[in-house]
């Protein structure tokens, strides 16, 4: 069986980010993200040898979740410069590597991988791991053929999330967890939810009715208490449950052979790592023979 990997940047660079210690370029620019990117990439690829990849980014410009609320992630402060200036850097990074780069004004980066799973779960014998640090990728998570690689520790831990490992951890399949989040909220996006519904509660409420629309429908079956709070709650769950939602349906322009790896340019690679001034990338380059010859 074959694999696709799509590659949340945004998220691992975050991520990246806040974990490593300050890093600089010789020239003085902050890197260290970008090296973090760079060391799982080839770890990934040296042992996991995916058949095609893709990196999705985000855009600076804002997306109909802001347009139809705007205080969505209104507490999310601005990206630092620091690391705005790596965002840029990621594109050369992943150009060194020959994995194609997606990104779309309008929509974030987990929707146009949301959108990439939904085009080619019906290939035939292919296996799509989503890699990310965000754990709102888990909704996506559809039995084994569509996975998450969650970044679990450091730069290189990670843990891969099937159906199975989602209902371990939310006791919810993964197509409820936008519900789940319909009830909750998230503050980290400033996604309202339902006030005085805890997890205690909402995970009950859905192993029960599965949904947010059938549990509505039926809250004269529940505890006066628990009715009570949801009752008028209806238009503000099934928002935040929208906002919670990953799109899956863009029309990307894109066929499977877009993202085909093919072998890396070593001699180029530890070039432009060595500019970067990773020199220990560099040494396991020769070190483990990751990639032999300059094939391109």
């Amino acid at each position: 069986m074959k694999t696709l990997l799509l590659i949340d940047n945004h998220a691992l660079l975050y991520r990246f980010f806040h974990a490593l210690p300050p890093l600089t370029t010789p020239a003085g620019q902050p890197i260290a993200a970008v090296y973090g990117l760079a060391n799982i990439l080839l770890k990934i690829l040296r042992e996991q040898k995916p058949d095609y990849l893709a990196a999705v980014f985000d855009t600076p410009e804002p997306t109909f979740r802001d347009k139809i609320y705007q205080d969505y992630k209104i507490h999310r402060p601005v990206m630092p410069d620091e690391l705005q200036s790596q965002v840029i850097e990621a594109h050369q990074l992943f150009k060194q590597f020959g994995v194609k780069t997606i990104e779309q004004a309008g929509y974030e980066a987990d929707d146009l991988i949301g959108s990439l799973a939904a085009k080619f779960k019906s290939e035939r014998d292919l296996a799509i791991v989503i890699l990310s640090g965000d754990l709102d990728m888990l909704q996506l998570v559809d039995g084994q053929q569509v996975t998450v690689q969650f970044l679990k520790k450091g730069v290189s831990q990670t843990i891969i999330y099937d159906q199975s490992a989602v209902e371990q951890r939310y006791g919810l399949k993964s197509q409820q967890l936008p519900d789940l989040k319909g009830l909750l909220g998230d503050p980290s996006d400033n996604i309202p939810g339902v006030n005085g519904i805890g997890p205690k509660t909402a995970t009950p409420l859905l192993q029960k009715f599965g949904s947010l629309e059938n549990l509505f429908e039926n809250l004269w079956e529940l505890p006066d208490k628990i009715s009570g709070k949801l009752e008028n709650q209806k238009k503000a769950a099934l928002f935040s449950k929208k906002l919670a939602t990953i799109v899956t349906d863009i029309a990307l322009p894109y066929q499977l052979a877009d993202f085909r790896q093919g072998e890396l340019a070593s001699r180029q690679l530890i070039a432009y790592f060595s500019k970067l001034g990773f020199k220990s990338l560099v040494e396991r380059l020769h070190r483990r023979s990751i990639v032999a010859g300059d094939q391109r």
